[in-house]
């Protein structure tokens, strides 16, 4: 009786490589969404480090959604999400961090 509780988790340690491998592809899918969606909204700031923390501020059901545009096409909905996580404090703090600011002719002007 104590094979069924030791099969499960190897099959689950087992399945953790191939769902980082996915999770890896969809946030690659999605970041190749939100980066021409930051560099048209926002001109003249690094889309890359935006991108990047707004993938890593994003839910995993908002990375399968943006993601899925990349096949579908980018949509209202599309933009409304991406839009929503750039607004959020975390995002903000993220690109800050990273020295970039979301409308550069702000940090010029100060």
């Amino acid at each position: 009786m104590r094979v069924w509780p030791l099969l499960t988790v190897a099959l689950v340690v087992g399945c953790a490589p191939a769902q980082e491998a996915m999770d890896d592809v969809a946030r690659a899918q999605a970041k190749g969404v939100v980066t021409p969606i930051v560099e048209r909204n926002f001109p003249g700031t690094n889309a890359t480090v935006v991108s990047d923390c707004v993938i890593d501020n994003a839910s995993a059901g908002e990375i399968l959604s943006i993601a899925q545009a990349s096949v579908t096409g980018v949509d209202e909905r599309t933009l409304k999400t991406v839009s929503d996580i750039i607004q959020r404090p975390d995002t903000i703090n993220c690109v800050f961090r990273q020295g970039v600011f979301l409308f550069p002719e702000a940090s010029n002007n100060g």
